[in-house]
């Protein structure tokens, strides 16, 4: 029988083996930090050289941000259902079939999480560049993912501190910068009020394509999903956080794009990648690029944080499922997964000497969507073949959010497949790769019980 077929008794809870301690506001400090990189200060420039409208910018900014709440409308119903720490590994195993749970929980674990890590420590290595003179953006990197992983090391209460510290001064951060930027600096003429040619801006490619790109911006709204198993009050509190984190990011970044476009002229954002390092410029003369290079290295530190307190947890659960990985579920005392999270520090680091991560997040990008995808899918599925299993939440807005999420996610998987198809490829191939590696252990695991 399948996982499907059984619901929830074919999958033994383990949230009591570890007393739960992680409160509503750590995890969406994790939701915030997760979502909050450096992609919401660069991606503007891209956005005005085809979209030169206030309004459809931030038009666009909203749209995305909803979008990603019609994921968490859904995950949230499948996190209250079976709330295990793991994401879509835990979701799509229950949805589906173990094995599809294991394909995506093989990329997670191997570099679904270490090559975002790996990026954006050597973001904090490039902007660390005029903070730190003395260091090189490799030293940086490597020094910051090191930094973090020791504190992940030292068990989930040091981690919750050290999370909620680091996001809040982030939080706090951003908003001194758009403080700043409204009172401070010398406003531009833009108008963020509809004008004649927003509509034409809106149904344009150029609004299409560069949704895709706010919607990486806003990736890792499900954080919350991965680490349920230490949550308080699960069932209740990862929805909650995953709502209250994604409207925070969506506001934030909002504002942010407002005081962009509000400080600098448009025709010096065109084109440009360091948008937030020209409008600091504007605010606070001479030094604003060092600013804003502050405020960004602080904020990174809570991102790669986040991810290495999330990512080993995906390969603690497998190891928890799977006997040939169950030297990945042991714990310390404090509670953290020591060996998952040396094997993630081990890859990030490995990819970051190698200087491989942005091709492999190239080609890990199209198996996300895919296990995202398949994720909301799954509620709309279950709804369907299970309608007996209790469901503490259930999905705002049923059916029309799971179907705008999806209908989005396809085009991206569409504009992936056409405009960049080896890498999409190779995506898929880690996919089979993983579905291989399951049979193995399974084979090897039916042999073992055998005997």
């Amino acid at each position: 029988m399948t996982a499907s077929e059984t619901g929830s008794a074919a999958w033994p809870d383990r949230l009591l083996e570890s007393r739960p301690s992680v409160s509503i506001l750590v995890a969406t400090a994790i939701v915030v930090a997760d979502m909050v990189g450096v992609g919401v200060f660069t991606s503007l420039g891209f956005q005005v050289k085809d979209i030169p409208s206030g309004f459809s910018i931030l038009l666009l900014w909203t749209v995305g941000g909803l979008v990603a709440l019609c994921g968490v409308f859904s995950y949230g119903e499948l996190s209250a259902m079976f709330p295990r720490s793991s994401g879509e590994y835990n979701f799509l195993s229950r949805a589906y079939h173990p094995a599809f749970g294991f394909l995506a929980g093989w990329v997670s674990a191997t570099v679904g999480f270490a090559a975002p890590v790996a990026l954006a420590a050597m973001a904090f290595g490039e902007y660390g560049k005029s903070v730190f003179p003395a260091g090189t953006p490799l030293a940086l990197a490597i020094g910051v993912v090191w930094l973090v992983s020791l504190v992940q090391l030292t068990g989930v209460k040091h981690s919750s501190t050290f999370q909620l510290v680091a996001t809040i001064l982030k939080v706090v951060l951003i908003a001194a910068f758009l403080l700043a930027g409204v009172f401070v600096a010398t406003p531009q003429p833009i108008s963020f009020a509809p004008q004649a040619g927003d509509f034409a801006h809106v149904v344009s490619a150029p609004f299409a394509i560069s949704l895709v790109f706010v919607m990486y911006s806003f990736s890792g709204w499900n954080a919350a999903t991965y680490i349920i198993g230490e949550m308080r009050d699960a069932t209740q509190n990862a929805p909650r956080a995953m709502l209250a984190g994604t409207l925070i990011v969506m506001a934030l970044y909002i504002a942010l794009n407002a005081v962009f476009l509000h400080t600098a002229p448009i025709d010096r954002l065109a084109g440009q990648l360091d948008v937030a390092s020209i409008s600091g410029r504007f605010i606070f003369g001479d030094i604003g690029g060092r600013v804003v290079a502050a405020m960004i290295c602080i904020g990174l530190v809570s991102s790669i944080s986040a991810m290495m307190w999330i990512g080993p947890r995906v390969m603690m659960t497998m190891g928890e499922d799977i006997p040939a990985l169950r030297l990945f579920a042991r714990r310390s005392k404090g509670g953290a997964p020591v060996l998952a999270i040396l094997f993630q520090l081990a890859v990030a680091n490995l990819l970051l000497l190698s200087r491989s991560f942005e091709a492999v997040l190239d080609f890990i990008q199209f198996a996300l969507l895919f296990c995202s995808f398949f994720t909301v899918l799954g509620v709309i599925k279950l709804r369907i073949t299970r309608p007996d299993l209790p469901r503490p939440y259930r999905a705002w807005g049923y059916p029309i959010t799971p179907v705008v999420f999806l209908l989005v996610t396809g085009f991206m998987m569409y504009y992936l497949v056409t405009e960049r198809p080896l890498q999409s490829f190779l995506g898929m191939l880690m996919m089979m790769s993983g579905l291989l590696i399951y049979a193995i252990f399974h084979r090897r695991t039916a042999m073992g019980t055998a005997a």
